[in-house]
């Protein structure tokens, strides 16, 4: 079991990742917070020495998506719809960068992942490859196939992508 400094630590320099992971993933803000603290609370009690700060924002990313992968295969996930799809939620940012979110966000989850880690957490397509344990070239197969669909829901070459 992990020290206090260290969980500390650790919610403070990776709490923001885990929360936007799960928002892709789930687009929900209840379950992106069940999902944080079973992250967190994996890490806590992990007994994983991790080699370098990437290794463990890594662990961090890969325990997040496989966490969002298992909420969202349940039973109970499956077979409900949540609040947040029923209400219309305000508009709480421009029109501009609500719309790109939405785009996002209405991509497949395969390409959504990669879009995120790309051009949110600045990650290369070999980074990524590693992070999701898939061939590199699948990674820049997505990333070119997420343009064109941003491109196509956003209206043309209006969006540098």
């Amino acid at each position: 079991m992990r020290s206090e400094q260290e969980v500390n630590r650790a919610i403070q320099q990776y709490s923001d990742i885990v929360r936007r992971l799960c928002m892709i993933h789930l687009k929900n803000y209840a379950d992106t917070e069940d999902i944080f603290q079973t992250v967190f609370l994996k890490y806590v009690l992990s007994s994983i020495s991790f080699e370098s700060e990437e290794h463990e924002k890594a662990w961090f990313i890969r325990v997040t998506i496989n966490a969002c992968k298992d909420l969202l295969k349940s039973f109970f996930r499956r077979c409900t719809v949540s609040l947040d799809e029923v209400m219309e939620q305000p508009d709480e940012q421009p029109l501009d960068h609500r719309e790109v979110l939405e785009a996002v966000l209405s991509l497949p989850q395969k390409y959504r992942v990669v879009v995120y880690l790309h051009y949110f957490e600045d990650y290369t397509a070999p980074q990524i490859s590693s992070i999701l344990g898939k061939n590199v070239n699948t990674i820049y197969t997505l990333l070119t196939r997420s343009r064109q669909m941003l491109r196509e829901k956003l209206g043309g070459d209006e969006y540098e992508w």
